[in-house]
């Protein structure tokens, strides 16, 4: 089944250009044909196209359907974005699939990598929430300075995933209470600096771990999304 994304379908009536082409140009579909859609604000629609137009292909709805998240709380993973930016887009593509709410781009003392362009991204999580059939696109924040995104208020659990000996550290998956919002942190692959785990930890973030094997930025990432969706799966 293909799903079109569809961020302004109430209003318009209409495919963006992009899906647009892909409709009527690749797929090769025409008036009368049924389609799905989805606004990627939690909402699927199926629809008939009343105008096969490879820039502005119209529609009309016939059904609406409230995606309902299965549990109430949000997954929230800032992560600093690795040298290959390729391997930070397949994180953002994994954690797409599994479910998450936002992914924040954190820049840290040791990030291999300042800039990022978001753009790509973006496409990147349209591409796997239509594929993964969700109806909610995760929120993407820019590069984010460490000390700052610390600092702000979170509603919900704070962790930060370190590779540093810590009595105090304990496995996620016993950290985390079901059903919260969880806010984790997954450093570069030089690690967090020293102070940057001190200063989380005076913000109220749990130091955690991952399991006991050593994991790569976007490994971890992955992990930490999907022990927390395995927790609240119902």
């Amino acid at each position: 089944m293909h799903i079109f994304y569809t961020p302004e379908i109430e209003t318009s009536k209409e495919l963006p250009e992009e899906e647009s082409q892909h409709c009527v140009r690749v797929l090769r579909l025409k008036e009368g044909d049924e389609i799905h859609l989805t606004d990627g604000k939690g909402a699927f629609y199926k629809a008939v196209i009343t105008l096969s137009h490879p820039k502005h292909c119209k529609v009309d709805i016939t059904e609406t359907i409230y995606y309902t998240n299965p549990w109430p709380g949000k997954i929230c993973i800032a992560i600093a974005p690795t040298k290959n930016i390729d391997r930070t887009e397949w994180f953002a593509e994994k954690c797409t699939e599994i479910g998450i709410d936002e992914i924040i781009l954190l820049k840290c003392r040791f990030s291999e990598r300042k800039e990022v362009k978001n753009e790509r991204i973006t496409k990147i999580l349209v591409s796997a929430m239509k594929q993964s059939l969700k109806a909610v696109l995760p929120v993407l924040s820019g590069m984010t300075e460490f000390k700052k995104l610390v600092a702000q208020p979170f509603d919900g659990e704070k962790f930060i995933a370190h590779c540093y000996d810590d009595e105090n550290k304990i496995p996620l998956k016993k950290a985390y209470t079901p059903g919260r919002n969880a806010l984790v942190l997954i450093g570069p692959e030089g690690d967090f600096s020293t102070e940057e785990v001190e200063i989380a930890v005076k913000n109220g973030f749990k130091p955690i771990s991952l399991g006991n094997s050593r994991l790569r930025t976007e490994t971890a990432g992955v992990v930490a999304c999907h022990t927390l969706q395995l927790i609240n799966e119902r």
